[in-house]
């Protein structure tokens, strides 16, 4: 096994004097440790190493042998024997440059699909999944996962329609809808599903705090016959079919301390090295014609193109567009600061609009957004010149990794305009999972996909409390009643009152659109009926690798 403290001393230090102190900070470790690891360097034969004497001295080190040029032979053999997993954890050591890229190129010609005994998908990710449970699926990456795992009673298409998955049939009025499930689904361990496993689910999320509000109509979940749910909503509950939908309605089972589910893949190993996705041959609908298909971890500077079966990197690609969403700048009025004065965020608001154009230099994939959240629905709006009010204290914002270059691009705009801005980095499980850190910002930049439905999803992004919205819809009045009204107005009249909430929310300078983004990925052309689907993600139930065959 490499040691990767040894790797960054060769590529990080240079021979010659130096003190021990330094190298323990270089390599993150205490003194005491530091020299323990010179002193088993030595014995290894890779440096030689002169203490110096007295505290404070300067040590001498040389070099005995190449450490990174032996590492590179071991990464190369590594990857010759098809050990993926073990190389890609390689590549996340403190090689140089050089080395670096000639190690990715080679991992890249091994990365892709493979036929082996089975048809495999290598993807690369970048990090770990932060959940494979669907009611604690609050990023795009985990519901991908999830979308892959599990099945929901019915699918929401884009264009509003709604058609059958686990529920064969269904009867709905204005009080009541009953689901006539499917006969012989299989969950992931080969029982069959029944129609408490539904009505469990369901209760599930509508007693789960994140999505509790949007089950308020329903008052009585169960079922009246075998492979037959009832939900009861005595008021009326005009997004029911909607609702059931939602990829956190995935219906799941717990079974001795496993996650269950009925989709076209299971889920075979889930580590922080890589996620397996195996397909299930007992699945109801058709079966994944993919075997097997692995998340492997990646370093950041990893290009992600997916290849065809014994290809290299110098494989012919079809670039696949999908929307990755928009950004929101949302500003808290709630902190007792400067943001709590309207004038204060109407100038922000107009400092943004004046500059969001400029936004496609900070990164080709995104552009300026004047609209709003609903792409081909929001209207575009223009800002008037705000007179800039006094800001008695410097703003408070708050960024994680994936906003990162927005956030800077934002604190530059508004410190040359003489404003001061605080920046602080929180984690993106942090993000996700605490909302109340929200409450100590004044502004954050928000990331926003939805599912595949934006007029439902719209909804959801106001109602859930996992939505960076929270804060503003749970203690504003008028946005409470805008969003009290859509429980009784027809799904098909929910972008007119979306219209008026986002006009609300752009008005009071709550919510400001910032800019879209559009994903590019480059597949193989050898991958087959590449298929967008949640999320703007590639549906991988859909996939399969042309062979090459001669014709002659």
């Amino acid at each position: 096994m490499l040691d990767r403290y040894l790797l960054t001393m060769r590529t990080q230090a240079n021979p010659g004097k130096i003190k021990v102190e330094d190298i323990a900070k270089l390599l993150n470790l205490s003194t005491k440790q530091t020299r323990r690891k010179l002193h088993q360097w030595e014995k290894e034969g890779w440096i030689s190493f002169s203490s110096g004497l007295g505290r404070g001295n300067s040590s001498v080190f040389k070099w005995v042998r190449d450490v990174e040029m032996e590492y590179e032979k071991y990464f190369l053999q590594t990857l010759e024997a098809g050990k993926i997993e073990e190389v890609s954890k390689l590549l996340l050591l403190e090689w140089s440059v050089e080395t670096k890229q000639r190690l990715m190129m080679a991992f890249q010609e091994n990365f892709g699909f493979h036929q082996e005994e089975q048809d495999r998908l290598i993807i690369p990710r970048f990090n770990p999944f932060l959940t494979v449970h669907p009611l604690k699926a609050a990023d795009t990456h985990s519901a991908n996962l999830i979308a892959n795992l599990y099945n929901r009673v019915v699918t929401l298409h884009a264009d509003n329609r709604v058609t059958p998955e686990l529920a064969h049939t269904w009867e709905y009025n204005d009080r009541f809808l009953i689901l006539y499930l499917r006969k012989d689904v299989f969950f992931h361990d080969g029982s069959i599903m029944k129609e408490e496993d539904v009505v469990e689910t369901f209760r599930r999320m509508k007693s789960e705090d994140h999505y509790s509000k949007l089950w308020e109509p329903v008052t009585v979940i169960d079922s009246p016959a075998p492979l037959v749910v009832k939900l009861e909503f005595p008021r009326g509950c005009t997004y029911i079919l909607q609702l059931l939908s939602l990829l956190t309605a995935s219906i799941f089972k717990e079974s001795n301390g496993s996650l269950l589910g009925t989709g076209g893949f299971y889920l075979a190993e889930n580590s922080e090295e890589k996620t397996v996705l195996s397909a299930f041959k007992q699945y109801f609908g058709q079966r994944p014609l993919l075997d097997c298909v692995e998340y492997i971890q990646v370093p950041k500077e990893f290009e992600v193109i997916y290849y065809g079966a014994n290809e290299s990197d110098k494989v012919d690609t079809q670039k696949v567009e999908s929307d990755s969403g928009f950004g929101i700048v949302v500003m808290n009025p709630y902190r007792n600061s400067d943001m709590g004065r309207k004038e204060v965020r109407e100038y922000i608001h107009a400092l943004i609009a004046n500059h969001r154009h400029e936004l496609s230099k900070v990164n080709s994939r995104i552009s300026g957004n004047n609209e709003g959240c609903l792409i081909g629905i929001s209207d575009t709006y223009t800002m008037p010149n705000i007179p800039k009010p006094i800001f008695t204290q410097a703003l408070k914002m708050q960024f994680v990794n994936y906003t990162s270059e927005t956030s800077h691009w934002l604190k530059v705009k508004l410190e040359q305009e003489g404003i001061e801005v605080e920046l602080e980095e929180i984690s993106f499980r942090e993000a996700v999972y605490n909302a109340s850190l929200r409450l100590e910002t004044d502004l954050f930049i928000h990331g926003e996909i939805f599912e595949m439905n934006q007029t439902f999803s719209y909804f959801f992004f106001l109602k859930n409390s996992y939505s960076p919205l929270q804060l503003l819809t749970e203690r504003d009045p008028s946005l409470q009643k805008h969003i009290n009204d859509y429980a009784h107005i027809l799904f098909e009249d929910w972008n007119d009152k979306h219209m008026e909430i986002e006009r609300y929310l752009q008005r009071e300078s709550l919510c400001i659109p910032l800019y879209y983004v559009k994903r590019r990925i480059p597949f193989s052309v050898s991958l087959m009926n590449i298929e967008i689907k949640h999320f703007g993600y590639v549906d991988l139930t859909k996939l399969w690798v042309k062979p090459s065959i001669s014709l002659l």
